[in-house]
């Protein structure tokens, strides 16, 4: 097996998945599960903890003796909602060349790393879609008898008419070319559950910003941040989708949305 840890080369960078996660060990076990399954092996795995208990500290420990890529865990303190800060600490416990953020409730097809190494490009973020799964559909996927990230595009069609999840074209795989590099300015759209970035881009922006303490806008900052810096997006739509897991919805903290706002009026590249 080639190791994950040797240069980038022709067959795409070395990969390292910074996985967020808060207090869902059962969801963080199935994102794991599916990250076993890839085709693309040039890869480790942070898990990026916003300060869980300790069953998600003794899952990590015991699946890093199982599974057959390295696999990290960082944590710091529950002192509120700081996502920013926590994934900034999961890039900064890699060296690997390419970052691919990504929630501990999102699930990833087989050819998911595979895909984003092909689309990885100098000088570009790669933002990917998601599918919501429901509620009984993420039921199944939780207790691991289920293995989702395996369904054929038919299977998920099937899905998608029986209403067990919102939207079924980005599982399909077109070869877009040119067209992923059409709206290369812009930010809209961009979760950071499904995001790309080389690390020599993320930190000459000093990564996330971690004054935003609340939900939302922390990953629209880091684009609007990094395409004033000169990086350009790069479309995954249809080729990267992740599989996210049912979860109450929550409206996005006013804090959070004020601080964004004042980076869109600002005239710095980075105004911190």
């Amino acid at each position: 097996m080639t190791s994950p840890l040797e240069p980038a080369t022709r067959t795409g960078p070395a990969v390292a998945v910074i996985v967020s996660t808060y207090e869902r060990p059962d969801a963080l076990d199935a994102v794991l599960r599916s990250l076993e399954d890839q085709t693309y092996r040039r890869f480790e795995v942070v898990v990026a903890d916003d300060g869980s208990g300790p069953d998600t500290r003794t899952l990590v420990a015991r699946r890093a003796e199982e599974v057959d890529f390295p696999l990290h865990h960082v944590w710091q303190e529950d002192r509120g909602y700081r996502l920013a800060a926590v994934r900034n600490r999961g890039a900064a416990a890699t060296e690997l060349p390419y970052l691919i953020f990504l929630d501990g409730d999102c699930l990833v097809r087989p050819d998911y790393l595979r895909r984003h190494a092909r689309l990885a490009e100098r000088g570009r973020f790669v933002h990917g879609s998601r599918v919501r799964l429901d509620r009984e559909l993420s039921r199944l996927a939780l207790r691991g008898e289920f293995p989702l990230q395996r369904w054929s595009s038919p299977r998920w069609l099937a899905e998608r008419l029986r209403g067990r999840v919102d939207r079924f074209t980005p599982l399909l795989r077109l070869p877009l070319g040119p067209l992923r590099r059409v709206s290369s300015r812009a930010w809209r759209g961009v979760k950071g559950c499904n995001l790309a970035v080389w690390r020599t881009d993320f930190l000459a922006v000093n990564g996330f910003d971690e004054g935003f303490e609340g939900w939302g806008f922390e990953d629209n900052d880091l684009v609007v941040r990094l395409i004033r810096n000169g990086v350009r997006r790069k479309e995954g739509r249809y080729a990267v989708p992740v599989l996210h897991l049912w979860h109450e919805e929550r409206p996005p903290d006013p804090a959070s949305r004020e601080r964004f706002e004042r980076r869109l009026r600002s005239a710095y590249p980075d105004s911190r």
